[in-house]
Parts: C-alpha cells; structure tokens; sequence
C-alpha cells in the first residue's frame, strides 16, 4: 500500500499502534489528532498531524480532501466528559448532530462515517493492520477460571451485551452472581475501581462487545492498565470477547496477570 491513509486519533495507545502498523505497511497516514486526548508521540510515526478540537468534522474533512486520503479509520476513543466540556461543533458537525441525535454514540459515529463517506472518504474497521492485536478464545492466561468464576463471567456477559445494547458502556463487574458495577460514562477503570470497593477481593470483570458491534470505531480494548487496575482492587478474572477484542502489549499484559493470579479468558 503505497497511498495516503487517514487516521482520526483519540486517546491511548490505540491510534500509536495503527499508525506503526500501517507505516509497516508501506502506507503515509494523515492523522487528525484531538487537542487534550491524543498522545503528542503520534507526531513520530506519521506522515501529517493536524490538531483539532472534539467537534470539528468539517475540518477533518478539509484535511483529508487536501492530502488526498480516500479511506481513513477511527482509533482511540474521546472521553466522554470532555463532550461536556471541550465541545466545538462546526456547522458540518452540528448538520450530523442533527439529523442523527447526540445521545447515542454508535448511531452518532456511523452518521459521521455517512458524512465522510459522502465527500469520497471510505471508513474502513479500525482493526486494519493489527488483527494480531484480538483477543483468541479459551484460556489467555496460566490460570483459567475456576467454575466460579465462570458462573460469574456468564452473568456478567448477558449483564454486558445488555449494556451494550442500550449503548451505555461495555463492561460489568460480578461477584457471587452479583452485578455490583457498570460502566458507562466513566470508563471501564473506574468501573473496575468502584465494583471492587462495593464487592471486595475476587470479583470478575467481563468486558464485551456491542451486539451488532461496527469495528470501524469503538472496539472494546483492554491492556496493562486494565489489569494494574485489577490488581488494585483484588480481582481475580478477565474474560473479554475473541475476535471482538484488542489486547495491547499483550505478551506484558498476561505476563503481569500471571504474577498476580488474575485469570484472563477469551469469550466465544
């Protein structure tokens, strides 16, 4: 792949990864990055980075046009709270916003897709390149769930497609067949953090796709940070969804869930 592709950046490490992947591949990203979201470093594996503010599609677009990009992806997610705060839609934006409604994130970001869409520019799943990065079904770590554990881990994915369902987060926290924590604005951390507190050492995180999951943006992902998170409060499994799921630094990330005991699992 020798053409310019685009690369809407949020958050984390995610839009880092693709960007190293798709240079790999031979491909000159663009990368719009988000002011007070995006990592700085992105800077180092791309071909262009421009900086915008949460709302300015119009922008995006502009730029896009100019370096020539017919396909982009979506990598790394806006924290929620910042919509609140840092908003700047442009009239592109605010178009989108209303024909589509603000309220669910999903149907939000295919009406983005559309309007991208529209002016030449193709959505592809933002797992192009790292297909190596989702998670596999059955045993991840040594130590699989005990069938305690698995009890809870299926409450907690009905508990989670749910969830997702209603298009509110995409993870739920269990102990003893007990929901005690849902994610939805805060992020799956926090979550983690107060299902922990409420239920004490050895609850289970399960962390699921949408139903109907669209891989061009918002793939669950999960990495050192979950489990160090984990770790604080004292639970004692992770199951997340195979094929659905982007474990980063992995080899790491099951490294340190071995040491604490932690069992991670693949869901089919």
């Amino acid at each position: 792949m020798s053409e310019n592709i685009g690369l809407i950046a949020g958050k984390g490490q995610f839009p880092l990864l693709f960007a190293q992947a798709a240079r790999q591949q031979g491909a000159a990203v663009v990368a719009v990055a988000h002011q007070g979201e995006t990592d700085p470093a992105l800077a180092s594996f791309v071909a262009e980075l421009h900086w915008i503010h949460v709302g300015q599609l119009g922008k995006i677009i502009r730029i896009f046009k100019a370096a020539g990009v017919r396909q982009a992806v979506m990598a790394g997610g806006i924290s929620r709270g910042r919509l609140f705060r840092e908003f700047r839609p442009d009239w592109r934006a605010l178009s989108v916003i209303r024909r589509a409604g603000a309220g669910q994130d999903d149907r939000l970001l295919r009406a983005v897709a559309d309007e991208l869409e529209a002016e030449g520019i193709t959505i592809a799943p933002s797992t192009l390149f790292l297909h190596d990065l989702l998670a596999t079904p059955g045993p991840l770590s040594r130590r699989p769930p005990t069938p305690t554990e698995l009890a809870d881990i299926n409450l907690g994915v009905q508990t989670a497609r749910e969830l997702g369902r209603l298009d509110l987060g995409q993870c739920a926290v269990v102990r003893r067949q007990v929901v005690v924590a849902l994610e939805t604005i805060e992020g799956t951390d926090a979550a983690i953090r107060r299902g922990g507190a409420l239920a004490g050492p050895g609850a289970v995180v399960v962390k699921m796709s949408k139903p109907g999951q669209d891989l061009r943006f918002d793939v669950p992902a999960v990495g050192l940070d979950t489990i160090a998170t984990m770790r604080e409060v004292k639970a004692a499994a992770l199951a997340i969804e195979a094929g659905k799921t982007l474990i980063f630094d992995r080899a790491e990330m099951l490294k340190v869930a071995d040491q604490a005991g932690i069992a991670v699992w693949g869901i089919l």
